[in-house]
């Protein structure tokens, strides 16, 4: 166990030097310059995240928002400036949300990107809360909203293949949009079930494709994605469940994803769901399916 955690300081330590790459490193110091952490502020943890206070930051507050480009999940308002992030994030939320207890709960966000899920699990008062993402750009965009914020959230520049040497385990593990970026997703599901504790959950949104035949879409490119490996049916994604030893399996709900959920806005640099659709939005510009995803929660 030391090892593993000395390993983890490791990563965390050389990562720590993301931070300085060039197109990084203006953006980290304006956020650690800006003092907007000092002053008191209302938050509204609705399907926006409204943020009110002195409007005396407001020239500061935009200027370092729009360094922060492209925002995926979202949105925030912060006084009268709107981040229309490219994903309407609370969509997904409300269909998740019905089925949560996170009250006094350990959890972990793997692959949280800016926290928008994290801190709307704050409303649910848990015990802790942690996030995996490997990014940079995201992690500077989470530290920038969390200065109004001022949580406890734990955010760590690592990935999910980091979960075996991570010497914690957690109620609940949230899981959405990974999944099929896994070269091996049956492992990964394994991990994530290594890192529950008895009696524990994952919830798990990912991409599935019609049909009753125990198949996956395997492509090289999916909705001009690169790092799409595998994309089941729901009777194949179950399969992989199974494999996996997950106790049992809940059903929350499946949804295509529509241009009203994703797309282009001021607020990212290129293309969104609309150029990865073809004109009617019935297929992918490759051919595949439309994106489908589903909703499960995991037992361990």
């Amino acid at each position: 166990m030391k090892s593993e955690k000395l390993k983890i300081e490791a990563i965390l330590n050389e990562r720590q030097k993301w931070f300085n790459w060039k197109n990084i490193k203006p953006i980290y110091e304006k956020i650690n310059q800006c003092k907007i952490e000092n002053e008191k502020w209302k938050i509204n943890f609705g399907d926006v995240i409204e943020i009110r206070g002195d409007k005396k930051y407001d020239k500061e507050i935009l200027e370092i928002a729009k360094m922060l480009k492209p925002w995926r999940k979202g949105p925030f308002k912060i006084n009268d400036i709107f981040i229309d992030t490219e994903w309407r994030s609370y969509i997904k939320w409300n269909i998740i949300k019905p089925f949560l207890n996170l009250e006094n709960k350990e959890i972990l966000d793997v692959g949280g990107n800016n926290g928008y899920y994290a801190f709307r699990m704050l409303e649910f008062n848990p015990k802790s809360i942690e996030i995996f993402d490997p990014s940079a750009l995201f992690n500077l965009q989470f530290k920038f909203i969390n200065k109004f914020i001022k949580s406890n959230i734990s955010y760590k520049l690592l990935g999910v293949e980091h979960i075996p040497i991570y010497d914690k385990k957690f109620d609940v593990i949230f899981c959405m949009g990974v999944l099929y970026h896994r070269p091996d997703p049956i492992t990964m599901l394994k991990e994530l079930k290594i890192a529950l504790k008895e009696n524990g959950e994952v919830i798990l949104d990912t991409l599935i494709i019609e049909g009753d035949e125990e198949i996956a879409l395997s492509p090289i490119r999916y909705a001009k994605m690169k790092n799409v490996y595998f994309i089941p049916t729901l009777k194949t994604l179950y399969n992989w469940i199974e494999k996996a030893k997950f106790k049992d399996v809940k059903f929350l709900g499946k949804k295509y994803t529509t241009i009203e959920e994703q797309r282009k806005t001021n607020w990212i640099e290129g293309e969104s769901l609309n150029h990865f659709l073809n004109a009617e939005q019935t297929r992918t510009i490759e051919g595949y399916p439309p994106p489908l995803r589903v909703y499960l929660k995991l037992k361990n």
